[in-house]
């Protein structure tokens, strides 16, 4: 019996069609309706393209591995089999094709085969039976799980999925997206009908989830409803009287009508610091403007009397103190004061907020018109009602004093309860208590449509009557979480688009002068009925497949990963408190779930204490926090090493915090140390894959450095007896192991696109990176260790190389013309420099020249740029064609023409092809490096068209071969 196992490479650890994955990712920022992150709020979620892409390429053998067994197939045949699974992840990656069955089939189909390939080679392995059962794919595991994304498409890939993390919120999330819903999988709604509701059809289809979410929704109606005639009465209409239309003679459509009002702009107050009007709360407002939308511009105008003041509302074009609000505009303060004009600072608003002294003033009601809002001034029977609300819980906790994106700490907001007013606390305790109100239906009508019930909640792996009515009541939870995330004091009103902008609108819990309070009870942007449909859309369209499940787990520790698929996005240093903001939502979530998950649930607050975050004020000093992280995360990602099946390669989502792009190659403090993490953890590095998620177009980034979102680490546990070699033999190894895996990036020759050239220069640190992290280390000269820095200038080096056109593989010319490029550009040099510089390499001035790529006279050189080149060239009429000429005048018919007419091209010249796109390669770099933006995009779009460019010329010389077939 062999004793090795035989680990096929993996596609993820050669190629990727990574063009195809970030445009995907990119695109998928756009979508909402049903889309994963919608159901609840998680900060810095992968992109699903992305993760679905990186464990499909995870899961399938490359198809040269069987070269590398000595199996009979060559890199043509390969490169075929490559461009399939290509396409399988273009397919994938697509939104619209999330739940698509016959991509994912394939995609599936692809997974075992491979699968049943390496259960094939390990046949013999005396562990066959346990880690290589052709019957069985390997389980799924995420131990930084997060929002869930990662999990969640390798349930939709077909694999047993779990998730876990320390955070009790996200441990959730995960379970509402891979655990719960698969257990009730098929289920029928159990929920009657809500009020004047009829069913759609005796057949409908309750695949998948679509029978809980749909009852999600029917007692998300009744929860609406029951709130309604429990607290209806603190969100009173606004009646449209006769005197006001004779002020407004726009409102005069609503005369007499009741509108709802759909949300309250506040303004917060503080005394005035001017003694003579101490006695006055004046408003600390950043802006006046309510709507800034064209034809529908409208904003507050406060008329102050004496010691008094009002708001009213006006429409047209706001003037610039309606924009300045009460913002003073020199130094030293804050605010001005409304009634005197004095100045307010900004420790005089602390000290009043620490005070107790903060308090707020309606300025303008919004209400729901007939097309469209209708803004409203304030009255005093609206604040009267506002101020009758009491109540009778509210969320205790401390706010975090300190967070990177801002708090509210210092103006006297500590506690979680401070951050709502008084009818919003009473809104939100009265949907949680509605939420187990709702449990107890659910369960009984459950009962009543005959589910069997073993009498075993969710925490207790129940899937009965009691368990159903429990999954509901747990998305019935994420509704009020999501009405608390719009219904805070920290939400406030956005004049461009006429609506709220949520308490999260970025990673922080800042300060906020005016604030919007919504009405949950509307119709209308926050309302509670709009969270559930949010909710409603995204389980409706889970996958359902797969077993699936979460619990909370501290990575360093956990078991959950032996010999299981990894794939992982651990926190990234101090970017994100994680801990710290979700308290928001876990004092809300806790209330209302609390019975369902009772030890998931029994802190008064997320564990903050193990939480892998390199926070200062955590550990007492910058120093402390990193040796903190660094050494919590190394022994997470050794966890991983030790434990994952050892068919598989593990993926490590690196986000980037502060980066910057060097001689082509993506460098960073953090990027290196994190590098030099995982391979002190046990693992070497076999793939370095940027994910971008900000791109438009293939030329988002050029001439701007903008790097990737994240980086994908494909890692390996290293060998156990690894040896070291010499600095020498690692360049050695670079020379001769590097241009094959670069070839393959690039494309290969079948045409296809993996990788864009703004992306090449990171992801070809992977194989270079694979080489040095094999061995145990890598020695220089005077026998110290060679440092992952020191690596990287050297792999960089021999990308470099391979793609200069001073490397060998390139025509006299194009040297020439490469090396005078980089000097001038399109600029003119001095032809006795030129001459030289020809003479060097191996060619003339005369010759370049004649070549049609080159002007000169008058004692100067200067390369013609693409757009100056022969309309009507033919390259089989040219009898000196240089790949500097074939390579412009692709970019030129491209430009002109479009890829159709770029293909014809290439179909006269299919020799030059790996040439003309290995050129490309270089002289984005090149441009790129140099900051030269419009020629660095033009050698980017060459490179981001050629799969279409290489379709079009098949296709030209498909039909030619037809032609001539016929005559």
């Amino acid at each position: 019996m062999t004793t090795q196992i035989k680990t096929p490479k993996k596609l993820i650890e050669v190629a990727l069609p990574l063009d195809d994955i970030n445009m995907a990712a990119a695109r998928e920022k756009s979508i909402r309706h049903g889309h994963p992150s919608t159901l609840h709020l998680w900060w810095a979620r992968r992109p699903l393209a992305a993760a679905r892409a990186v464990l499909f390429a995870q899961l399938v053998n490359d198809p040269g591995y069987q070269r590398e067994l000595g199996y009979g197939v060559n890199k043509k045949e390969a490169e075929i089999k490559r461009e399939k699974l290509f396409q399988i992840i273009r397919d994938l990656v697509k939104w619209e094709n999330t739940n698509n069955e016959e991509v994912l089939n394939r995609a599936r189909e692809a997974i075992w085969e491979s699968w049943r390939e390496t259960c094939h080679l390990n046949r013999n392995y005396p562990q066959a039976s346990e880690l290589f059962n052709p019957e069985k794919l390997p389980a799924f595991h995420d131990p930084f799980a997060g929002g869930g994304a990662i999990p969640l498409e390798a349930q939709r890939l077909g694999l047993e999925s779990y998730a876990s993390d320390l955070n009790p919120v996200a441990v959730m999330i995960n379970k509402a997206m891979i655990e719960i819903p698969p257990k009730f999988a098929g289920q029928t709604p159990v929920g009657p009908l809500p009020e004047g509701e009829k069913q759609q059809s005796m057949m409908e289809d309750w695949a998948s989830a679509k029978g809980l979410a749909e009852d999600v929704r029917r007692y998300g109606k009744w929860v609406r409803e029951e709130a309604f005639k429990r607290i209806g009465h603190l969100y009173p209409k606004y009646k449209i009287t006769q005197e006001m239309v004779v002020e407004r003679p726009d409102l005069k459509a609503y005369e007499g009508e009741e509108l709802t009002v759909i949300a309250w702009l506040w303004a917060r107050t503080v005394k005035s610091p001017n003694p003579a009007f101490s006695h006055v709360e004046v408003p600390l407002a950043s802006s006046f403007v309510i709507s800034s939308k064209k034809g529908k511009e409208a904003y507050v105008v406060p008329v102050v009397e004496g010691d008094k003041y009002q708001f009213e509302i006006k429409v047209g074009n706001p003037p610039q103190e309606a924009k300045d609000g009460t913002k003073a505009g020199g130094r030293g303060a804050n605010f001005n004061c409304l009634v005197s004009g004095s100045p307010i600072d900004g420790k005089y608003i602390k000290a009043e907020g620490q005070a107790g002294r903060m308090k707020q003033r309606l300025m303008a009601v919004v209400a729901e018109g007939k097309r469209g809002r209708v803004y409203l001034s304030p009255t005093s029977e609206m604040e009267s009602v506002a101020n009758q609300a009491e109540p009778y819980w509210a969320p205790s906790g401390d706010v975090p004093a300190r967070l990177t994106g801002g708090t509210c700490v210092p103006y006297g907001l500590r506690e979680w309860g401070n951050l709502f007013t008084p009818r919003q606390l009473v809104a939100l305790a009265t949907f949680s208590d509605l939420v187990e109100e709702a449990r107890e239906k659910a369960v009984a009508d459950a009962k009543a449509a005959g589910l069997p019930d073993d009498g075993q909640g969710l925490a207790r792996g129940g899937s009965g009557a009691t368990a159903y009515g429990e999954a509901v009541a747990v998305y019935l939870g994420f509704a009020v979480d999501k009405v608390a995330d719009s219904g805070s004091t920290i939400a406030s009103w956005t004049s461009q688009r006429d609506t709220i902008r949520s308490t999260f609108a970025r990673q922080a819990i800042p300060m906020v002068w005016d604030f919007a309070e919504v009405n949950p009870l509307s119709d209308s942007t926050g309302n509670f009925i709009g969270s559930i449909n949010w909710v409603f859309k995204v389980v409706d369209l889970l996958p359902a497949t797969a077993s699936g499940g979460a619990q909370q787990s501290d990575a360093a520790t956990q078991s959950i990963s032996l010999n299981k698929v990894i794939s992982s996005d651990p926190p990234y240093y101090d970017n994100i408190g994680y801990a710290d903001l979700s308290d928001f939502f876990y004092v809300w979530m806790r209330r209302a779930l609390r019975k369902i998950y009772p030890t998931l649930f029994a802190t008064m607050a997320v564990p903050k204490a193990e939480e892998l975050v390199a926070t200062p004020y955590r550990h007492g000093s910058k120093e402390k926090a990193e040796t903190f992280f660094m050494d919590g995360m190394t022994r997470a990602i050794h966890n991983m090493a030790e434990k994952s099946h050892p068919a598989f390669p593990v993926s490590i989502y690196y986000a980037f915090k502060q980066s910057e792009t060097k001689e082509g190659s993506t460098t960073s403090t953090g990027w290196v140390t994190f590098l030099e993490a995982v391979i002190q953890a046990g693992f070497s590095i076999d793939g370095t894959w940027p994910v971008r998620t900000e791109r438009e177009g293939r030329s988002i980034g050029i001439g701007s450095n903008a790097l990737a979102s994240s980086i994908v680490l494909v890692c390996r546990k290293r060998e156990t007896n690894a040896e070291s070699i010499s600095r020498r033999d690692f360049q050695r190894q670079l020379r001769e192991e590097m241009p094959e895996a670069l070839e393959t990036m690039i494309g290969g020759q079948t045409g296809q696109t993996p990788i864009a050239p703004v992306d090449l220069a990171q992801a070809a640190i992977g194989p270079g990176m694979a080489i040095y992290s094999k061995y145990q280390a890598v020695l220089n000269q005077d026998g110290s260790r060679m440092s992952v820095h020191d690596a990287l200038v050297l792999i960089n080096r021999a990308i470099t190389e391979y793609l200069s056109p001073d490397s060998g593989s390139f025509d006299a010319d194009t040297q020439f013309c490469s090396s005078w490029f980089e000097q001038y550009g399109w600029s003119a040099g001095q032809f006795g420099e030129a001459d030289t510089l020809a003479r060097a390499k191996g060619t003339s001035v005369d010759g370049v020249k004649a070549a049609g790529v080159a002007e000169s006279g008058s004692g100067k050189v200067r390369l013609l740029k693409w757009s100056e080149y022969e309309s009507d060239w033919d390259p089989s009429k040219d009898d000196r064609t240089p790949i500097w000429e074939a390579c412009h005048q692709m970019i030129r018919r491209l430009n002109n023409s479009g890829e159709s007419a770029a293909g014809e091209l290439l179909a006269k010249m299919p020799e030059k092809g790996e040439a003309i796109r290995q050129l490309a390669y270089h002289l984005y770099t090149l441009c790129e490096r140099k900051k030269w933006a419009e020629e660095a995009r033009a050698y980017n779009e060459l490179i981001g068209s050629w799969h279409a460019i290489v379709a079009a010329s098949h296709d030209v010389g498909h039909k030619g071969e037809q032609q001539g077939f016929d005559l």
